[in-house]
């Protein structure tokens, strides 16, 4: 058996809104940390599994797709300790969008050159979009963005468990019929 995968952590904004509030914004900083821990895991989590898929295919001789390897790490308790002096807020939710695009482009070019006859579609993240609504508001916008953001990270985990499980169904039907 090839083995399952963990999922990954949801974070629900509304709990964590409303504990910033009622801890005049200290639960900013545990809510930061854990957002940038469980991107540097989701990420990491896909490369790995790019290299068992890799692997399997090698083991079977069948073409490989290009990996391109993964997305840096970000340092998650500089980047939350960094959120004190405000500024570095809206730096961070750009860069966690950012990195939530290119990291879907490359799995989607992935997943499609190991199943062209499947069309997989990320998930929409407008940073133009959001950055406008954020400068227009003065900053207060970036609440808008936070909750945008954590519920974009959350619909692609779930979506990512699914391929995840499809993947792996697919490489253990494959191993079991060529061993029989």
């Amino acid at each position: 058996m090839l083995g399952v995968t963990e999922t990954d952590r949801i974070m629900w904004f509304s709990m964590w809104f409303l504990a910033s509030i009622a801890s005049f914004g200290l639960a900013f900083f545990p809510m930061f940390y854990y957002m940038v821990k469980r991107r540097n895991k989701h990420f990491l989590r896909q490369y790995e599994l790019e290299k068992r898929v890799l692997t399997f295919l090698k083991n079977e001789e069948k073409k490989m797709p290009a990996n391109e390897g993964f997305l840096p790490e970000r340092n998650a308790k500089l980047w939350t300790l960094s959120i004190i002096f405000i500024f570095p807020v809206f730096i961070i939710v750009y860069f966690l969008s950012k990195d939530l695009l290119l990291h879907e482009r490359r799995q989607q070019a992935f997943l499609e050159s190991l199943f062209p006859e499947r069309t997989y579609t990320p998930q929409n993240i407008s940073i133009r979009k959001y950055a406008l609504i954020t400068t227009a508001t003065m900053g207060a916008g970036i609440v808008y963005w936070l909750y945008k953001i954590l519920n974009i990270y959350n619909n692609h985990f779930t979506e990512q468990q699914k391929i995840e499980d499809e993947i792996i169904k697919l490489m253990e039907e494959k191993s079991h019929g060529k061993s029989v």
